[in-house]
């Protein structure tokens, strides 16, 4: 026999009634909810994965889950101060004609009216009377001082943790598909990453989910909570986002081909280190080929050597030649000279 206690992770099954009129108001039954016309086409149903004690449900059937059994059926009252809470007569206010007629809006009884209030909060409320210029509208929950009944029956109860966050997710973001969502749970922290789903819905309905899940999650006794992508990388503009994105595939690149030069440098090591050791040892293995370069090289150096040397030789002549003739040439001045003194 397996009770519901205070904490629990549960799957649950209802519907709910006005005890006064018998009109159903809520239900996770599809065939139920078109029965009594309340059926939305967008809707969600089939059993509802909730947090006992964490709000998920209004408050007198939350305290009343306590202590079922799994797989029972029960039917639950509630009063007024724990459902839609009492009737305040405070909340009916009355307003003039004119105020509606220049929204262009011609209120009659049951009309179902949102006035938004200097503070700008909007609330919602029915129109109760039309007369003598004056218009009174109820701003009291439709079924604010009701009696209410449900007939439930819990279906489950969730003890894996994984399972447990993804019934959370479940709850807050039905339309994703929470086994697509990589789930890393510990002890007191949890890491929740949507970046498989999250062209799924839109970013609006994205953050709003992550907020009451960090919630749920918190209630669950969860201290660390991650998301990814995070609330902030969700409500940065797109061009910042891109500009990030761009970014991070050029850092993945740049140690890609950093990692590729590495694994060359390492498959060129053993011949360096080969090269390196024939060198120490004084014996390298030179080839045929390169025996008969390096002969052909000294030969070459060899005959440029003797080249130099002729030509130096040949330049010394020269300088030698030149000098004799200009002694010569000076010897003759001297002679004609002294022949000249002579005869005179």
């Amino acid at each position: 026999m397996v009770k519901v206690e205070k904490g629990d992770v549960i799957k649950l099954r209802y519907t709910g009634k006005i005890k006064e009129t018998g009109e159903i108001f809520d239900t996770t039954e599809e065939e139920v909810a078109k029965q009594a016309g309340i059926y939305k086409e967008n809707g969600v149903y089939g059993p509802v994965p909730i947090a006992v004690g964490a709000g998920h449900v209004i408050k007198g059937l939350d305290e009343a889950l306590e202590g079922l059994e799994v797989g029972k059926k029960y039917e639950i009252e509630v009063p007024p101060e724990k459902g839609f809470g009492k009737r305040d007569r405070k909340l009916i206010k009355t307003f003039t004609l004119g105020q509606f007629r220049r929204q262009g809006i011609i209120p009659f009884p049951g009309m179902p009216v949102e006035i938004e209030t200097e503070s700008g909060r909007k609330l919602k409320g029915r129109v109760l009377t039309v007369s003598g210029g004056r218009v009174r509208v109820d701003f009291n929950h439709p079924y604010a001082g009701k009696h209410l009944v449900y007939e439930v029956e819990v279906v489950e109860k969730i003890e894996d943790p994984i399972e447990k966050v993804k019934a959370m997710i479940e709850l807050r973001l039905p339309r994703v598909d929470a086994n697509k969502v990589i789930i890393e749970v510990g002890e007191k922290d949890v890491v929740v990453d949507f970046t498989p789903v999250k062209d799924e819905v839109d970013k609006g309905t994205m953050v709003l989910g992550e907020i009451l899940l960090e919630s749920d999650l918190k209630f669950l006794g969860y201290e660390e909570i991650t998301f990814k992508p995070s609330v902030e990388e969700l409500l940065k503009p797109p061009e910042e986002a891109e500009k990030e994105e761009a970014a991070e595939e050029e850092k993945v690149e740049t140690s890609a081909e950093e990692t590729a030069e590495r694994t060359e440098e390492q498959k060129e090591g053993p011949a360096e280190e080969k090269t390196e050791k024939t060198e120490e040892t004084g014996e390298p293995e030179a080839t045929e080929e390169q025996e008969k370069t390096e002969e052909a090289e000294g030969q070459e150096k060899e005959a440029e050597k003797k080249t130099k040397k002729k030509t130096t030789r040949r330049s010394t002549k020269g300088r030698k030649t030149r000098r004799t003739t200009t002694r010569k040439t000076t010897s003759k001045k001297k002679t004609k000279a002294a022949e000249k003194e002579s005869s005179e």
